[in-house]
């Protein structure tokens, strides 16, 4: 079959993983899964990877959203860590400048805080020197007046300067799909909300999988020759399916962000800031807004799930005016956040912030291969170091012999552009022809800035299907999204729609509110959804807006007044309550 990656697809999809030979079955579909899928079918591996919510639905959704070498893993002499990770910045923009962007982010220095201007200097230098910093992006030490004048919003008492250094923002939840994208182009197989039920074997070892679709309740048998676990904090999970739940196991922590209107912190620069309880603090301009994060605890709750307590907001809210004081944000200034999951690997008797992000391999008996750990920013490597492991095995298994990685000089989707500094000059292409497509400006320019070089597809949809959008009650850029989310994306609800493909729950929660009802009623009439069908996932959004917002969710109202009671009951195992914070 050729290979698809559309929801109204799926069924198709599911049909080739139950009837193909596979090679390689992935168990997971953050980013650490889609660089594995894209690194095994770059090498010709017939590969299929699963994931029981939706793609990047963990805790690759939830990050700070920065593909970075990490500063701080320097202080923790974690040289070879910040070495890996910082050349791999340099890769992940070039292979999708779309969606990762270089900035220019500020480093204050206070007296008595965690980074004098000497070590400050040294560390950032040879912070640039382990992570092969191209010229123009090393670093520069600024004085107190300097440090102002970039961003006045700073506390001038104690202030000695600045280091200023650049660092990679993306979206985080793009990136995967992008990547999952790519691999599909070339021959993978990807499906959500398919869950892993049991594992299976032959004559003690792996043979694939029992799967049940969890849109439509089909239930399957998934065969394959390697099966590898990156199912982020659920892989102890998997495990204990293996019985393999045995040494090394995983620290779950949680980082909270928080979102607040720009016009309320009207922050110039990007700024990583000292906490008084000893910790660092991001605080990143983003799409009008200006996000804050991140919190580190222990967490021991819902992985799918993780909430928002107001100790996590509150913790934000004194970080931001402790360093910038004239601020004086507040709780109600909050207009969305986030909380994710770190599936951190075990080390005793240390705290959340001081346990390593590198990654491990595990491999059991039966030879189920486990990715835990690990960063955002070393998801290419992840891969390559896994893919290289089941290519030995099915070397072993088959007789082949398969290539080396590839994917340092591969293009995810919406990144192939002929050189990586055509992605500017796209966009302002993009701005020009807005009148003609039948766009504004700015709607244009965050069509091209979100989806690169597949904008044209956008900009087709626009074009060509411009009663629909009218029927559908959706503003053209918004009805380009939401179609091509379901037609190239695989979205299969609003939620995946409003998260996970346009980021709007996070950082456009106005625009969620003004266009939910017709984004739920398309996805109703796309997929003949039943009443009971659209009041449910109407019902998953609303929890979803009051989780990021705080704010109680409004009650769905259904068309059929006596189907209320059978909604409640169908729908409970799939939407946990969320705290509320008020």
């Amino acid at each position: 079959m050729e290979a698809s990656f559309s929801a109204y697809d799926r069924q198709t999809v599911w049909d080739a993983m139950r009837t193909l030979d596979l090679d390689l079955l992935v168990i997971g579909g953050g980013i650490t899964g889609a660089g594995i899928l894209l690194d095994a079918t770059t090498r010709g591996l017939q590969a299929a990877l699963i994931d029981m919510q939706d793609f990047a639905a963990g805790t690759s959704s939830r990050s700070t959203k920065l593909v970075h070498g990490g500063l701080r893993y320097l202080k923790q002499l974690e040289i070879g860590l910040v070495a890996e990770v910082g050349k791999e910045r340099a890769i992940v923009h070039g292979n999708g400048p779309h969606v990762t962007h270089p900035e220019w982010m500020l480093l204050p220095i206070y007296r008595g805080g965690t980074y004098g201007r000497l070590t400050a200097s040294f560390g950032i230098r040879l912070y640039d020197y382990l992570a092969g910093v191209k010229r123009t992006e090393r670093r520069k030490m600024l004085s107190a007046d300097e440090t102002l004048q970039r961003e006045p919003l700073l506390r001038p008492d104690g202030l000695l300067g600045s280091a200023c250094y650049v660092e990679y923002r993306t979206d985080d939840a793009r990136l995967t799909i992008e990547v999952l994208k790519e691999a599909v182009a070339r021959g993978g197989l990807a499906l959500n909300y398919v869950r892993c039920d049991q594992l299976l074997f032959e004559n003690g070892t792996i043979a694939g999988i029992c799967a049940t679709d969890v849109l439509t309740g089909a239930q399957g048998e998934l065969r394959a020759r390697v099966v590898v676990n990156a199912a982020g904090p659920w892989v102890d999970e998997i495990r204990e399916l293996d019985g393999s739940k045995s040494g090394k196991q995983l620290h779950h922590t949680k980082g909270v962000h928080i979102v607040v209107d720009r016009r309320r912190f009207p922050l110039q620069n990007p700024v990583y800031f000292d906490v008084p309880d000893g910790r660092m603090v991001f605080a990143i301009p983003r799409d009008g807004k200006t996000y804050i994060g991140t919190t580190d605890t222990d967490y021991h709750g819902d992985l799918a799930h993780p909430d928002i307590h107001l100790a996590d907001q509150q913790y934000l809210i004194d970080a931001v005016n402790h360093v910038f004081p004239t601020v004086h944000l507040g709780i109600a200034d909050i207009e969305s956040g986030w909380a994710g999951i770190r599936p951190l690997i075990h080390e005793e008797g240390k705290s959340p912030s001081e346990i390593s992000r590198k990654e491990e391999i595990f491999v059991s008996p039966s030879g189920l291969i486990t990715m835990a750990g690990g960063k955002l920013t070393g998801y290419r490597k992840m891969a390559e170091k896994a893919v290289d492991l089941c290519c030995r095995r099915l070397s072993q298994i088959t007789g082949q012999t398969y290539p080396p990685c590839q994917t340092a000089h591969v293009p995810i989707s919406g990144g192939h552009y002929a050189n990586p500094s055509d992605y500017e000059a796209s966009i302002e292409a993009a701005v020009r022809d807005a009148g003609r497509i039948g766009l504004s400006p700015t709607d244009a320019r965050q069509l091209a800035s979100r989806y690169g070089t597949n904008t044209g597809h956008l900009f087709h949809l626009v074009q060509t299907r411009p009663t629909d959008g009218a029927a559908a009650s959706l503003p053209p850029a918004v009805f380009a999204q939401l179609a091509y989310a379901i037609q190239a994306e695989m979205a299969c609800t609003p939620l995946d729609f409003f998260q996970r493909r346009t980021g709007a729950l996070l950082f456009d929660i106005d625009l969620v509110h003004h266009t939910k009802a017709a984004v739920v009623q398309y996805f109703a009439e796309q997929f003949h959804w039943t009443e009971a069908d659209r009041a449910a996932r109407q019902r998953e959004l609303d929890d979803a807006i009051a989780a990021a917002t705080g704010r109680e969710p409004s009650p769905v109202q259904s068309a059929v007044p006596a189907l209320d009671a059978r909604i409640d009951a169908e729908t409970a195992a799939d939407t946990p309550a969320h705290e509320v914070v008020k």
